[in-house]
């Protein structure tokens, strides 16, 4: 197990000598894209949080550029998640909230994206995108139907340590691992049941799986992807007593939060002294995230003054801490106000490295990569964001957030220029008519588009079956 809370001097960051190169089709540069699981905005240093230590996360940020308009692909997680891997709104694919539908096979990932160039791919941590394998009884779909079945493997990751969905961030089977053997949500390593070296924080339990598959990567010289989906801070959120110890001022909720952040913030420090080690920082790029805002109205998680929280459409509930680190491309301690989101994760990595995508379905994600060398600031096309029955429509500048399916405009819209006025709290609706109805126009093509890929338009299948129905048949039209 690796030591209780490091100093900045013990995994000292040495200094990135840059010089200006463009990933070409023959370069195929390392990559690493964490993901938290509900953390706020404001529950980070780079952001301004001066309770939490997340020190390592920090200095690792310096190294490349911080969003400070950056938006999970949904409200809640495993929606989010899909948007992660596909670069495709979730309701395309039907994961309407967690736990509910599956990631369909027949979607385009980025880890098979990767594959086509040779990579060594691995998913470690949470799953959440369907049943993850045959064996697994536990809520959303563990009833045993393949219906529900979504390996990691199917979406040609090599190596996979994964739960279906989150565990106790500390001790997540017991003091004694004692429930490892019967939990119904268990790690699953490549398709088996593991039971051991499953104590302390979880973060480290799942970077301990991680940092193999990087050096066996690494040392016979293939490139690697590493998605690493921690399960800190969702709840339960449990901080081990040398973590709780680091925050005497605070108690109860606040304490074991604090800590477990800083918990998952020492192995982030870890991985990166783990790349040095191996010599492979030049060659690495390295995205972090968070799947959606802090959980609760009033908990310990953070959201930097933005409304909202999980769950909401509001900034808070989507707007999370994200910055990106490409040695060569991405100027240092550089700041993004635009915003993007990890719907573009996939776009952007096809464009970098100039890998032609299989067909013509639609991509709700943008190639980013002229913002990250910072060629540019405006976003030459929105984005959907939705929580339940409500669309988010993000442009360069604005944010329409509707009850809107296929009707017209209505009391209940609600229009933000995110970029002045990032708390929401002046509503710009009603005195921008024409804007409003424009980006209505543009949400409702979104969602007839999307209509259309959830009943199995995309993927030249016949086999293909859509689980559930489109929500929109259940939603109350407004008057």
């Amino acid at each position: 197990m690796q030591p209780i809370h490091k100093t900045l001097q013990r995994y000292a960051l040495i200094p990135i000598f840059f010089c200006s190169f463009l990933v070409k089709a023959d370069q195929t540069p390392n990559i690493v894209m964490i993901m938290a699981d509900d953390l706020g905005w404001g529950d980070v240093g780079f952001n301004g949080n001066d309770t939490i230590k997340t020190p390592h996360l920090d200095a690792l940020c310096a190294k490349g550029a911080r969003f400070q308009n950056f938006f999970s692909g949904a409200a809640m997680c495993s929606p989010s998640r899909s948007a992660f891997l596909t670069g495709r709104n979730p309701y395309r694919h039907g994961i309407w909230s967690a736990n509910s539908g599956r990631l369909a096979p027949q979607e385009y990932t980025i880890p098979q994206v990767l594959k086509s160039k040779g990579y060594a791919t691995g998913h470690f941590g949470k799953w959440h995108l369907g049943v993850p394998h045959p064996d697994y009884r536990g809520k959303g779909g563990g009833d045993g139907s393949d219906k529900h079945y979504a390996f990691p493997e199917w979406f040609y990751y090599d190596d996979h340590f994964v739960t279906h969905h989150s565990v106790v961030t500390w001790n997540p089977y017991g003091a004694n691992e004692e429930k490892a053997a019967t939990s119904d949500n268990p790690y699953f390593h490549n398709g088996k049941r593991v039971t051991e070296n499953l104590l302390g924080d979880d973060t480290r339990i799942i970077m301990d799986r991680a940092v193999p598959f990087i050096k066996r990567s690494v040392d016979s010289d293939t490139p690697f992807l590493a998605v690493i989906w921690p399960h800190t801070p969702h709840e339960k959120v449990i901080a081990g007593p040398e973590y709780q110890a680091l925050y005497p001022d605070s108690q109860g909720k606040e304490m074991h939060y604090y800590g477990a952040i800083t918990a998952f913030d020492d192995q982030m420090g870890r991985l990166y002294s783990e790349l040095e080690r191996l010599g492979v920082t030049q060659d690495t790029i390295i995205f972090f995230s968070s799947d959606n805002g802090p959980e609760h109205k009033e908990g310990p998680g953070v959201t930097g003054g933005l409304r909202g929280r999980k769950r909401s459409l509001y900034s808070g509930g989507g707007c999370v801490p994200a910055f990106a680190v490409w040695p060569g491309l991405i100027k240092p301690g550089s700041t993004i106000e635009t915003p993007c989101s990890n719907l573009d994760y996939l776009p952007t990595l096809l464009d970098a490295l100039e890998i032609e995508r299989p067909d013509q379905r639609p991509m709700d994600g943008i190639s980013i990569l002229a913002i990250l060398r910072g060629e540019s600031q405006k976003r030459e096309r929105a984005f959907p964001f939705l929580a339940k029955s409500k669309l988010s429509w993000i442009t360069d500048r604005y944010k329409l957030i509707t009850r809107m399916v296929d009707q017209e405009p209505s009391p209940s819209d609600e229009l933000y220029d995110i970029r002045s006025d990032r708390s929401e709290k002046m509503d710009i609706a009603s005195s921008n008519p024409e804007l409003l109805a424009s980006l209505k126009s543009e949400a409702r093509q979104f969602m007839r588009s999307a209509k259309a890929s959830f009943s199995g338009s995309d993927y030249n299948d016949p086999n293909y079956k859509p689980i559930g129905s489109w929500p929109s048949q259940k939603q109350k039209k407004t008057k």
